[in-house]
């Protein structure tokens, strides 16, 4: 997913947009992504250019804010949506000063605050989320004995 834009008459770069400390110049969504976008998200079947589509439409109107000030993995879309992302430099682009642009990888969609309560505090959440799955390894190691 990405634009071309130009500042100057006569002078192409490629199309950014700022998130934190990130230029955002392209977006990648993950197959599991995806799929967490069809359960939790839209809930019919939705094509990988459409929701590239959709994300960098919420990049352009800045929908788009950290989950937590210091994090820089996990994002909300409209205060609602949760998703995980990840950066990595695009190789050979630069801007027109030379700063490195960045591909925003859309890791997974983790779901809406308004219909998953636990969202709201994700450090709790993850905790838990850890220990159900810790209990349950110990509760089937347990059988197999």
């Amino acid at each position: 997913m990405r634009d071309k834009g130009t500042e100057r008459w006569s002078t192409y770069e490629p199309f950014y947009i700022k998130l934190n400390d990130k230029k955002v110049a392209d977006i990648v969504i993950t197959n599991h992504a995806k799929n967490r976008y069809t359960d939790r998200v839209e809930g019919n079947d939705t094509s990988h250019e459409e929701i590239g589509t959709w994300m960098w439409e919420c990049l352009k109107q800045d929908r788009i804010v950290p989950y937590y000030r210091n994090e820089q993995d996990v994002y909300l879309i409209d205060d609602d949506l949760v998703v995980v992302a990840e950066f990595s430099e695009l190789e050979h682009e630069r801007d027109l000063i030379g700063n490195p642009l960045h591909r925003m990888i859309i890791v997974t969609f983790l779901g809406r605050m308004s219909e998953t309560i636990e969202l709201r505090d994700l450090k709790s959440y993850y905790s838990w989320l850890r220990h159900s799955r810790r209990m349950t390894l110990i509760k089937n190691s347990r059988k197999r004995k």
